[in-house]
């Protein structure tokens, strides 16, 4: 069936080129995620913070390093992206991405976490708004949306400082460990002007 506008973004327009590195500031940069990172990867999910928020576990070295090996194929199918914070040490301290992406509307869905050493710096703003810099500027997309449960105000305070507008709330959204949350949604749209 014919579609009556034209997709936003061509198919390849993120898959046909290699996944950038992205500077964020001086000692903090964002960078593929490689198999030997798996390690960082374990002891992420494994926090009890990190794990509040997500729904996902790994228990074992092969689920974290098939967590970091999947990224690539998300890229050349175009559904998804993530990078590893890293600071000078070139260590992942921490996870920003894109998550549903869908070319045809050029819009995608934020995640990010942080490993607790690295919390408290605002080093979680600061890769936010690199990526959105980058999503806005080089990928072309139009709209990147950002969900958190409404008892996560770290995460809201992240959403609002990197200029995420609060557009409201679903009730009853998603299901943690704990049980339902309401979900703020917030939004960025390109359009809302420079980063």
């Amino acid at each position: 069936m014919p579609l009556l506008v034209e997709p936003a973004l061509p198919a390849g327009s993120l898959g046909a080129q290699e996944q950038p590195d992205l500077p964020v500031r001086p000692g903090l940069a964002l960078r593929p995620w490689r198999v030997d990172d798996a390690t960082a990867v374990r002891a992420a999910f494994g926090c009890p913070d990190i794990q509040r928020w997500h729904v996902l576990r790994l228990d074992d070295d092969d689920q974290a390093r098939a967590w970091t090996a999947q990224w690539e194929g998300r890229w050349r199918d175009e559904t998804a992206v993530s990078w590893a914070i890293v600071g000078d040490d070139d260590r992942p301290v921490g996870q920003v991405g894109l998550r549903g992406v869908l070319l045809a509307e050029a819009s995608a869905h934020v995640s990010y976490w942080l490993l607790p050493a690295a919390r408290g710096r605002g080093i979680a703003t600061a890769v936010l708004l690199a990526m959105t810099r980058w999503g806005f500027t080089q990928a072309g997309l139009h709209r990147l949306a950002l969900e958190h449960s409404t008892a996560n105000t770290a995460s809201c305070r992240v959403a609002t400082r990197a200029g995420f507008t609060v557009e409201g709330v679903a009730r009853g959204s998603v299901r943690h460990a704990d049980g339902w949350h309401d979900m703020h949604l917030h939004s960025r749209l390109r359009a809302d002007g420079p980063i």
